[in-house]
């Protein structure tokens, strides 16, 4: 067997191992209502609480769920940014799924704008978060910071296994380019090794995360370097260990989704006759 495909198994066999349970199947899409507020400390469970990270130039702005890590989304207006993070919450719903906060995010369809904050030269070139929000900086808190960890964990579990199940080859992107699945897994695990788990003196080599052992480890390291780095009240640059958290959760949903989105296996797939589409459409809601 050649070295490419020994690796490619290798990495098929990675989001496999390290899968825990199947991709189900979200609630229809909603069109979400905008509140608009600019307090910080409303309860948890009222709604969807967003808030917004504000371009330098005017360019990008950013819509950031405060309690979902990982549901972001930019767009050229701030009400576009807003409209796209709604479209996602559906999309978010096996993460939430997985460790049982899925009724909570079904229940919150009212997006509640709770604060607006500057971002960096990078939110405008990007239309990504990049800048630590309010709550981003506030002082350990030990439950709030367990649940986070928890959604981490749940979409590192989402990207493993839609890497296990998607395509090799991937449906080519809106330019006609865009990475391969094993090279999309290949980036996000160099990214986290290399660049963010870094951060707090956690590195590890893309080599060493081939594995589902040491990929699992590396993970463990990572987010007990967070903990540690968090509770002591480290510096941590321009950035926060929550920001870092949910920048990380960022990175692996956005190729998770991205994946699913150009997945060719869909393609593939014959369509079901049409009561059973019926039928599947009427559960779904």
């Amino acid at each position: 067997m050649s070295v490419a495909g020994a690796e490619q198994e290798t990495i098929t066999a990675i989001a496999i191992a390290t899968t825990t349970r199947t991709l189900r199947t979200v609630d229809a899409v909603s069109r979400c209502k905008v509140t608009p507020s600019r307090r910080y400390d409303e309860p948890m469970a009222t709604g969807l609480r967003v808030l917004v990270e504000q371009p330098t130039r005017g360019k990008r702005w950013v819509a950031v769920a405060a309690d979902w890590p990982g549901l972001e989304r930019g767009g050229k207006t701030e009400d576009e940014a807003v409209e796209k993070l709604a479209r996602y919450r559906p999309r978010y719903l096996p993460v939430a799924k997985r460790v049982r906060l899925g009724t909570e995010l079904a229940t919150q369809t009212d997006v509640k704008i709770i604060g607006r904050y500057p971002g960096v030269g990078s939110t405008d070139f990007w239309g990504i978060s990049f800048a630590p929000s309010p709550l981003d900086r506030k002082p350990f808190d030990a439950p709030t910071f367990d649940r986070k960890v928890r959604l981490l964990r749940a979409a590192w579990a989402e990207f493993d296994e839609t890497a296990g199940r998607v395509s090799a080859d991937l449906r080519p992107g809106i330019r006609g380019g865009g990475r391969s699945r094993d090279k999309i897994v290949r980036h996000v695990l160099a990214t986290e090794g290399g660049d963010f788990s870094k951060r707090v003196k956690a590195p590890s080599e893309l080599e060493d995360l081939l594995t589902p052992g040491r990929l699992a480890r590396h993970r463990d390291r990572f987010v007990e370097a967070m903990r540690a780095w968090y509770a002591g009240g480290k510096p941590l640059g321009n950035w926060t260990i929550p920001y870092l958290l949910r920048h990380t959760a960022y990175h692996v949903l956005d190729h998770t989704w991205e994946m699913q989105d150009r997945d060719l296996t869909v393609d593939a797939l014959p369509s079901p006759p049409a009561s059973s589409r019926s039928i599947r459409s009427v559960d779904s809601r």
